[in-house]
């Protein structure tokens, strides 16, 4: 068994050129990397960054977390204006050095990878056991996704705002997505975390995924309500193994999340060659 079908996946999202970057700074603390776009077009707000040599820092006179939020909603405002960044999501976002907790303001979340900051999302495995065989359910994306439209998704997956907790955003999530009601989301395990970097055409993405397996009732059937999901399949876990293994249909983070599930119920031999790259490879650090 070859495991380079799964590999390449983390290495497409671990693929990032630091040279390409400057970073931003807040009382010493490196809270995101900037491309050459931005990193200009912030000049317009003198008065609230300095350059230095080691790159843009935030001034201490924004000296509250209400103070930093608005400047960021006006930065984000203008530069969506100026077509630097391309929308308005909606969702805040924490700009932060570390964790959520330790954030010092607030960004819409379109915003994020155009300051490199990090981003925290959700997804959750839901199966089925069927005997000895393990089904999983697995979306496929709403053709009119602005990110990777048609493509195999998680059965839950979403980004996770600040300032709502994880037990909270995860049965939002749920309901909004597969329509599993809270008394059966809260029965979700939380697994651990993934993370990755990868470099995009705007900007830089570090992203957090927090994960979760729910075991389904073999009768429950999962629907959408948000319009974001254009079907579910239950597959089996063999299948969707292949898939990841095999083809690009999966959205690229989502591969992550199946290739960890498959590891942590030993669908992965770990005698395989290569087995601590792959399984070290979904917590990457930057």
């Amino acid at each position: 068994m070859s495991l380079q079908g799964y590999l390449r996946h983390i290495e497409r999202l671990n693929h990032w050129n630091p040279r390409n970057f400057k970073s931003l700074f807040f009382q010493g603390q490196r809270i995101g990397r900037l491309k050459q776009p931005v990193w200009k077009a912030l000049g317009q707000w003198s008065d609230a960054f300095r350059q230095g040599d080691e790159g843009l820092h935030l001034q201490g006179h924004y000296d509250s977390f209400e103070a930093r939020t608005g400047l960021f909603a006006e930065i984000t405002s203008t530069l969506v204006d100026e077509g630097v960044i391309s929308h308005i999501h909606g969702e805040q976002y924490p700009v932060t050095h570390a964790g959520r907790e330790t954030a010092i303001a607030t960004m819409d979340r379109a915003s994020a990878p155009y300051f490199g900051l990090r981003a925290y999302g959700q997804h959750l495995n839901g199966f089925v056991r069927h005997g000895e065989t393990l089904k999983l359910w697995i979306a496929r994306r709403a053709a009119d996704r602005r990110n990777f439209p048609g493509c195999l998704d998680n059965m839950v997956a979403g980004g996770l705002p600040h300032n709502i907790s994880l037990a909270e955003n995860l049965r939002k999530e749920c309901m909004e997505e597969a329509n599993v009601p809270p008394s059966l989301a809260n029965r979700a395990i939380s697994v651990g975390v993934l993370t990755y970097c990868t470099e995009t055409a705007v900007g830089l993405k570090p992203d957090t995924l927090y994960c979760y397996d729910l075991e389904l009732p073999g009768d429950f059937l999962p629907r959408n309500s948000d319009g974001e999901v254009a079907e579910f399949m239950l597959l089996p876990v063999d299948e969707v193994a292949r898939l990841v293994a095999k083809t690009d249909e999966f959205k690229l983070n989502c591969n992550l999340v199946v290739i960890d599930f498959l590891v942590r119920h030993g669908i992965i031999n770990p005698e395989t060659s290569g087995y601590l790259d792959l399984v070290q490879g979904l917590h990457e650090n930057i």
